[in-house]
């Protein structure tokens, strides 16, 4: 699903416009990347939840010209599904709608 349909589908259901629905969907992403950027853990319980991971750097080669090389330390964005989900993913039955 692109964001257009995520968008499209939530106009859909709370009866808003198609502008409010975006609005609605860019503060939940911005909120959730502004959390992450200070480090901050997200959980949406039913969902999963979202947080930093940190490697180190690391001295690594060049596989195609083998010259050593000095790989930064990187901070990456990490999703780990929830436990609901994964059971509704797993058996191919759609969540029950509230």
């Amino acid at each position: 699903m692109h964001k257009s349909k995520l968008v499209s589908t939530l106009a859909e259901e709370l009866k808003i416009s198609n502008q409010e629905s975006a609005m609605v969907v860019k503060a939940f992403f911005d909120t959730i990347t502004d959390g992450l950027v200070d480090g901050e853990r997200t959980e949406i319980r039913g969902l999963g939840s979202f947080r930093i991971k940190e490697y180190p750097g690391y001295s690594g080669r060049n596989p195609k010209t083998g010259v050593a090389i000095k790989v930064p330390p990187k901070r990456l964005p990490f999703f780990r599904v929830g436990r609901e989900l994964k059971a509704v993913v797993a058996s191919d039955r759609k969540p029950p709608k509230k």
